[in-house]
């Protein structure tokens, strides 16, 4: 039998564990978490896992689609929560500008190996396009258009400081504002006619299964090793003070090349992004246990095993 003081200090440990537990929950403001997206499906991928995360955890993401300078000024204001998508170092300028106001606080460092600079078609590639250099001299074959995507989103700016520079002689070139659905749109009505289309590309996405080469010579502008990124994840200043639960979550979530694709090539199929989610999730749920180390259901619940049971894991 147990003495009654052993009795009475299992009792107290057993109420300390209670209450700690109920101070790891957040508070009710914090049941919203407020996101935005680009409208790039891949911030639309991490943004539907986090999602069906938050949903089994008892929190509700609220997701907003904003153009990326718009997104950082919403951060700024603290019009939103929580960005997925801080693109390094193409979005360097953002970032600094956010930094510089305090104004955002970085979480975490949540995909590496990711590329994002300008590409070709590999037949055109094979035509002798590898260097952004190379593309001045084949200039009718392109009908001296770069296409980008939507307007203001940094690497359009950094294709149009590459086309003002002298040393690449694209004057006179144009750089063909869109979005990522319209751009890869017209990349796929190329490559089936096989005419030259040089774009930005980037990785995750499924359109490196067209069959793509990224271009060398623009490490000025994106970065070395063909646009080498990484993707961090933003939080806006005292995110993480006013509700630690969900930012530890944040914290943790981190995401790869090969996850990011499959979500995307499932949207690309238009399956709803939430379902593609779960979906992704039911199979793969040793995700979720780094994820959710040390995280709860916002009244104080062990996080894992709910959103296991939320997504039937």
């Amino acid at each position: 039998m147990i003495r009654p003081a052993r009795a009475l200090l299992a009792a107290l440990c057993a109420s300390a564990s209670l209450a700690g537990a109920a101070l790891a929950a957040d508070a009710p403001a914090c049941k919203t978490v407020r996101l935005s997206d680009p409208g790039w499906s891949d911030i639309t991928s991490t943004n539907a896992l986090a999602s069906v995360v938050l949903d089994g955890l008892g929190y509700k993401a609220d997701v907003e689609t904003l153009g990326v300078p718009v997104g950082y000024q919403a951060l700024a204001n603290k019009q939103t929560d929580i960005f997925l998508g801080n693109w390094m170092p193409a979005q360097k300028k953002f970032r600094d500008e956010l930094e510089a106001k305090k104004a955002a606080d970085v979480l975490t460092r949540n995909l590496e190996g990711a590329k994002f600079t300008l590409a070709v078609p590999n037949y055109v590639a094979e035509g002798g396009v590898k260097d952004v250099k190379d593309l001045a001299a084949n200039a009718a074959k392109f009908k001296s258009e770069i296409y980008g995507i939507e307007p203001g989103a940094p690497a359009n700016t950094n294709i149009q400081s590459m086309i003002d520079a002298p040393a690449y002689a694209l004057k006179g070139w144009k750089l063909v504002d869109s979005s990522e659905q319209g751009m890869l749109a017209q990349v796929q009505r190329a490559a089936r006619s096989k005419d030259w289309i040089v774009f930005l590309g980037w990785a995750p996405h499924p359109m490196n299964n067209i069959g793509i080469t990224y271009l060398s010579g623009a490490d000025e502008f994106f970065g070395p090793n063909y646009g080498g990124a990484e993707v961090f994840t933003l939080a806006r200043t005292g995110y993480a003070t006013d509700c630690p639960n969900a930012a530890k979550l944040f914290s943790q979530l981190r995401f790869e090349i090969g996850m990011e694709n499959e979500m995307m090539a499932a949207l690309a199929e238009g399956t709803d992004p939430q379902k593609a989610a779960k979906s992704w999730l039911a199979k793969n749920p040793a995700v979720l246990e780094p994820w959710l180390a040390g995280v709860t259901t916002l009244d104080g619940q062990p996080g894992l095993a709910a959103v296991k049971a939320k997504i039937g894991a």
